[in-house]
C-alpha cells in the first residue's frame, strides 16, 4: 500500500459558546426550507460550520449535528446507555419496522439480538462464501462485452438473491416482486424533499397511498413465506440456523406476526439495499478512476489467477479491502446515525435535554479534511498503516458503532468484496455516468438518476 504523510494530532471538538450555534437566522423557517430544497446541501452547511455541535430546527424537530469523531464515540460508545434511537426514527420508520431489531430498545432488543447472533458468527458467514461468488458469477455471465448497463438494478438483484439464499433460505423471486415496489414507495415517502415525509401515513397523499398498497402486498407475501416455513417438520426447522428460522424459534409472545414481519423487512432493507448501493457506487468510482481500477485488476490477477475468490483469499487482497473502505467513506449508504438522550447529557461542553435529536452524519465526518487529505477524492491507497494509526476511531463508521453497530457488518463486507472480486475478474468498466452524482437522502443515500457503465470483457 502506498504511504501517506501521517495526519497530525487530531484537533479537539470546537465548542465556541454555552449553547450550540444554530443554522439560519430563523432556524424553523430557514432550516425547514433548506431541508425541503436540498437535504445534502443543508447537511453540508452544518459541516462547514466552525462548531462541531450545530443546532437545527426542521419542521418542529429540534436537535444538533454532531460532527467530531470524539463526540460521535461518546454518544455511540462511551455513554451509549444514555441514548436511544429516538422519536424521529420512531415517527418515520416505526410503523414499518418499529418491532424490528433496528428500532427495538432495552431488554427486548438485547434478547432478539442475542437470538439472531448465531447467524452472523464468523464461521457461519464464511460458509456463505460459495453462494456469494456463485450469484456474482451468474450476474457477470449474463453480461456481454460492450454492453451498457444501469448498474443499480443488477446489484439489487444480486444482493437480494444472496440474502434470500443465505440469511433467509427462501425462494426470493416472489418476495422480490413485492419488495421492490415497497422499497420504491418508502424511498419516496422518506425523502425529506417530499411533503409526505412530514405527514402521518393516514393522510391520503399519492405517496402514502402507494406505501399502504405496497405494504399490504408485501405483508401478504411474507405471510406465505412464514406459513411455508411453519409447515415444515419441526426437526427440519430446528436443523436450520438462518435468520427466519431463528426468529420462528422464539416464543409467540416475543415474536408475534407483526414483529416477525418488521424483523424480516428490517433485514431485507438493511441486507439488500445497502450492499446493492455500495456495489453500485464501487463500479461508478472504479469506472471514473481507470488507473485505480487497473491496480485492482492486477492484484486480483496476481493473487487469484483464474480461480474464483474465497473468504480465505480476502486476507491476501489488501487493495480490494482499501477500495471497499474508500467507497464506504465517500458514499455511505447509511449516511447518518440518529440518537436521542434519555436524560439530560453534556456533549462537547453543551447541556442537552432529552428533547434533543442528535444527528451523527457519516456523510460529513467521512469527508472532513481534518481527517482525510483531499477528502472528496477516490484514493483507496490512502488506507495505509499511517492513516489508520492516526485516524480517530469514529472518523470512519459506515456501520455505526458501539453496542448498536450493524449486526450484519461482517456479512456485508464479505459479500461486497467477493462480488467485486468475482465480477472484476471478468469485466472492466468504463465510465458513462460521470461525477458529480445527484444524490437523495431517502432510507439510504441513493442516486436520483441511473448510474451507467460500459462493460469490457477481460
Amino acid at each position: 500500500m502506498d504511504t501517506q504523510q501521517a495526519i497530525p494530532e487530531p484537533p479537539e471538538p470546537v465548542t465556541p459558546g454555552d449553547q450550540p450555534p444554530s443554522l439560519g437566522r430563523i432556524p424553523f423557517v430557514d432550516n425547514t426550507v433548506a431541508m425541503l430544497r436540498d437535504p445534502l446541501g443543508f447537511y453540508d452547511r452544518a459541516g462547514a460550520h466552525e462548531a462541531d455541535v450545530v443546532g437545527y430546527n426542521v419542521a418542529g424537530t429540534t436537535g444538533c449535528f454532531v460532527c467530531h469523531p470524539d463526540l460521535v464515540e461518546q454518544v455511540l460508545v462511551t455513554d451509549a446507555d444514555a441514548y436511544e434511537k429516538g422519536r424521529l426514527l420512531q415517527d418515520t420508520l416505526g410503523q414499518f419496522i418499529g418491532e424490528g431489531l433496528f428500532l427495538l430498545e432495552g431488554e427486548e432488543w438485547q434478547r432478539q439480538r442475542t437470538a439472531l447472533q448465531p447467524a452472523f458468527y464468523r464461521e457461519r458467514i464464511a460458509a456463505y462464501g460459495d453462494t456469494m461468488t456463485a450469484f456474482a458469477d451468474r450476474t457477470a455471465t449474463g453480461w456481454a462485452d460492450g454492453q451498457r448497463i444501469d448498474v443499480r438494478p443488477h446489484m439489487q438483484s444480486l444482493t437480494l438473491n444472496i440474502l434470500g439464499k443465505t440469511l433467509l433460505d427462501v425462494d426470493i423471486e416472489t418476495t422480490a416482486d413485492a419488495l421492490e415496489p415497497l422499497l420504491d414507495a418508502l424511498r419516496k415517502r422518506l425523502d425529506p424533499r417530499s411533503l409526505s415525509a412530514y405527514l402521518p401515513l393516514w393522510v391520503p397523499t399519492p405517496t402514502n397511498r402507494a406505501v399502504n398498497r405496497s405494504l399490504a402486498e408485501f405483508q401478504s407475501t411474507l405471510d406465505d413465506v412464514i406459513a411455508a416455513r411453519q409447515r415444515e417438520d419441526a426437526s427440519a426447522r430446528e436443523a436450520r440456523d438462518d435468520v427466519l428460522s431463528l426468529l420462528l424459534s422464539l416464543d409467540d409472545e416475543t415474536m408475534d406476526r407483526e414483529r416477525l414481519g418488521h424483523q424480516l423487512l428490517t433485514f431485507l432493507v438493511a441486507g439488500h439495499d445497502t450492499t446493492a448501493l455500495t456495489l453500485t457506487y464501487a463500479w461508478f468510482l472504479l469506472a471514473n478512476n481507470p488507473e485505480r481500477q487497473q491496480r485492482l485488476h492486477e492484484e486480483l490477477d496476481t493473487t487469484l489467477g483464474d480461480s474464483r475468490p474465497t473468504p480465505e483469499d480476502l486476507f491476501e487482497l489488501p487493495y480490494l479491502d482499501a477500495v471497499l473502505n474508500e467507497v464506504l467513506r465517500l458514499y455511505p449508504p447509511a449516511f447518518t446515525v440518529f440518537r436521542q438522550p434519555t436524560e439530560p447529557v453534556t456533549l462537547g461542553g453543551y447541556e442537552l435535554s432529552p428533547d434533543a435529536q442528535l444527528t451523527l452524519p457519516q456523510w460529513l465526518v467521512h469527508r472532513d479534511e481534518r481527517w482525510y487529505d483531499a477528502p472528496d477524492a477516490f484514493r483507496p491507497e490512502r488506507w495505509n498503516d499511517a492513516l489508520e494509526a492516526s485516524l480517530p476511531d469514529y472518523a470512519y463508521y459506515p456501520f455505526g458503532g458501539g453496542p448498536r453497530h450493524c449486526i450484519g457488518m461482517r456479512f456485508a463486507r464479505m459479500e461486497a468484496k467477493l462480488a467485486l472480486a468475482t465480477i472484476a475478474q471478468q469485466y472492466a468498466v468504463e465510465a458513462v455516468t460521470e461525477p458529480p452524482l445527484s444524490l437523495a437522502m431517502q432510507i439510504t443515500l441513493s442516486p436520483t438518476e441511473p448510474i451507467e457503465v460500459r462493460l469490457r470483457e477481460r
